[in-house]
């Protein structure tokens, strides 16, 4: 969650985000684009481990169909949260003309995917979930234009695409969710590595090898430019940019070498944390317990801070209510802060919000009862 508030606080802060890629190597820097390139771990973890605790909640239930029920209506109301107060904390657009479809609305639907195949054996489910992951990319080549119902559907599975409604809305599906739901099927497959019977070490054992497999498997196919990413890296210039080059996997959407790249590391940190978690710092510890409401208020907070920079600066502070109409006028693109700046907002902001996650961490202890707590 820290490191996922350093990529929102460089898109708002940083200098001229909105209009530039940062894994472009044209144009960026070593530090801007390892700057974007750390953040790409956690929309996996978060997805992949949004799976496991799936699994945890129905072990806690034993009743598929009441475990079902609420992954299906957490799926849906993720989904309104995206689609209401997700996309306005991005834009502020009381309009509504400018709707992203990002990692909140990707977990939802595979919630709700998710609450149908949980009727499944497990490794049905795992199978699922390899197939997808390991598979989507042979649909790379199928891509659609236009409105038509069937293009929309085939937007939100697999081809991000920007729709424009009419000339002042505009919908954006930045996460196409079908490798999304198949890296979710894992996750919840993985579980059972996470039950209370189940050996310790063994686990570790499980998490470290697989995470390095994995690794393993990304370093192969990348470097002979394998099946799997739709845009194949080259030798560059430098070490440093044939490196960045290597690295700059497609997210959007995520193809099994940004899969793999992200996720094997992530499955040994895993193994490496279960020995050394006791000694993280209790703030860090905080975040994660809350990572939703964590999520909803620093986009707020964040938007919120750089309306007051633009205003600072004599800027129109009317520039940063992100319409359809005005993210495409390029306005914002002469505005911001350098990297510097930027680690040192992201460092305040996560001071700032350490005391109102723990307050909302200590309500959700303390009533235990309150069912609708697990929604936020």
């Amino acid at each position: 969650m820290i490191i996922m508030a350093l990529d929102h606080v460089r898109m708002y802060f940083g200098a001229g985000t909105w209009y530039a890629e940062p894994t472009n190597l044209a144009t960026t820097t070593p530090l801007l684009f390892f700057t974007r390139w750390i953040t790409h771990f956690c929309a996996p973890v978060f997805v992949f481990l949004a799976g496991t605790s799936a699994f945890l909640y129905g072990i806690k239930k034993a009743d598929s169909r009441k475990t079902a029920w609420f992954l299906f209506t957490r799926g849906l109301w993720l989904i309104a949260v995206e689609l209401v107060i997700v996309n306005f904390a991005w834009t502020f657009d009381s309009t509504y003309s400018f709707l992203i479809l990002q990692v909140i609305w990707a977990i939802g639907i595979s919630l709700v995917v998710l609450s149908a195949l949980v009727f499944l054996p497990n490794g049905w489910i795992l199978a699922i979930g390899m197939l997808l992951v390991f598979g989507h990319n042979l649909l790379d080549s199928v891509t659609v234009q236009g409105t038509s119902a069937w293009n929309v559907i085939w937007y939100i599975l697999h081809q991000p695409h920007s729709i424009f409604i009419d000339s002042t809305h505009l919908v954006n599906v930045v996460y196409p969710v079908l490798p999304w739901v198949g890296l979710m099927a894992l996750g919840y497959g993985f579980g059972q590595v996470y039950r209370q019977e189940f050996p310790a070490a063994q686990r570790r054992r499980w998490l470290s090898s697989i995470g390095t497999c994995a690794t393993l498997l990304f370093i192969f196919l990348r470097a002979f430019n394998l099946y799997g990413e739709p845009h194949e890296w080259q030798t560059q210039d430098s070490t440093m940019y044939s490196l960045m080059s290597f690295l700059n996997t497609t997210k959007y959407p995520p193809s099994l070498h940004f899969l793999l790249m992200t996720m094997g590391p992530a499955l040994m940190f895993l193994a490496w944390i279960e020995t050394t978690g006791g000694r993280l710092a209790k703030p860090v510890i905080v975040f994660g317990k809350v990572p939703f409401f964590f999520y909803v208020i620093h986009l707020y907070l964040i938007h919120a801070l750089a309306m007051l920079m633009l205003v600072s600066q004599g800027h129109d502070w009317r520039a940063f209510i992100l319409s359809a109409r005005g993210i495409t006028s390029g306005t914002l693109s002469s505005y911001g802060l350098g990297l510097e700046a930027v680690y040192g907002i992201w460092v305040m902001i996560v001071l700032l919000l350490y005391p109102l996650c723990s307050w909302y961490q200590k309500v959700r202890e303390s009533h235990p009862s309150r069912h609708w707590l697990r929604y936020l």
